[in-house]
């Protein structure tokens, strides 16, 4: 498990602070939440705003070769019941010959947060744990509150924007064909190849994989393709450097194109 161990500590060296970071080097210039408005169905549809710094990013859910994904944690909140991320369509980011997966300027995180009881408030109380890159990677927790009223209220444009910027589906993107083929790989890992019938949106392509165990460490797939025939390949190994059993519907693999990308959940054996 050598480059498993190899890629946290890149990782670890990339999010140690500076010592001599300056006020002036604040990355993020504001942080709130938008308390959008109450959906039909009871749940309520807020985000997370942040604006970073110029010359700053931030990460995606899946950061890529290095870095954190947000991490949110709610436990001060009432009447909560949950709270979804819908993540709009991230960048790909080319760092110092690695690849990381994320967003800058201003980033707008759809929340949809299910209330406990549909026609209450909502007060919304946390924290969010968050890296941050320019020149250096810090890691840093954003303190976050705001009341989501069950009143009637507008939609939020800029809501509806970071929505409508989400990923295609399989359907929506014209997929018509997965197949995953896994065989055993190095040191009790897998090795995943992921063959889609996708037509090429132009421009150069990145491909991200992720399982739903979060335990499964998933290197940066290889990627190429032959017409409308997209292929990444990847190895795949527990964090723990133990056997492990593999959900193939909970395999999510997002293609990154030109101007679009493509969301597509599962991954069945043809």
């Amino acid at each position: 498990m050598k480059h498993i161990a190899s890629r946290f500590l890149a990782a670890a060296l990339c999010l140690v602070p500076l010592p001599s970071l300056s006020q002036s080097m604040d990355p993020i210039t504001s942080a709130r939440v938008l308390p959008g408005w109450r959906l039909a169905d009871g749940t309520h549809m807020a985000a997370l705003e942040l604006r970073l710094a110029p010359g700053w990013k931030t990460y995606w859910r899946a950061p890529g070769d290095i870095g954190i994904p947000p991490r949110f944690d709610w436990r001060g909140s009432h009447n909560l019941g949950g709270v979804e991320v819908e993540w709009p369509t991230p960048e790909r980011i080319d760092q110092g010959g690695t690849t990381t997966i994320g967003y800058h300027g201003t980033v707008i995180l759809p929340l949809r947060v299910l209330a406990q009881r549909g026609t209450h408030d909502i007060a919304l109380d946390g924290a969010v744990d968050i890296g941050v890159c320019r020149d250096v990677c810090i890691p840093m927790t954003v303190r976050l509150s705001a009341d989501l009223p069950a009143a009637a209220a507008p939609r939020d444009a800029r809501i509806v924007a970071a929505l409508a910027d989400r990923p295609l589906t399989a359907a929506e993107a014209g997929v018509r064909q997965v197949r995953c083929i896994i065989t055993p790989g190095e040191k009790g890992g897998l090795h995943l190849r992921a063959e889609l019938s996708l037509p090429s949106p132009g421009g150069s392509e990145t491909a991200v994989i992720e399982a739903s165990d979060p335990n499964i460490w998933i290197a940066q797939p290889r990627i190429a393709r032959q017409g409308d025939t997209f292929v990444a390949e990847t190895q795949m190994a527990h964090v723990e450097g133990r056997p492990f059993a593999l959900d193939r519907s909970g395999i999510r693999i997002t293609i990154l194109g030109l101007g679009r990308a493509v969301d597509i959940k599962g991954c069945p054996s043809g």
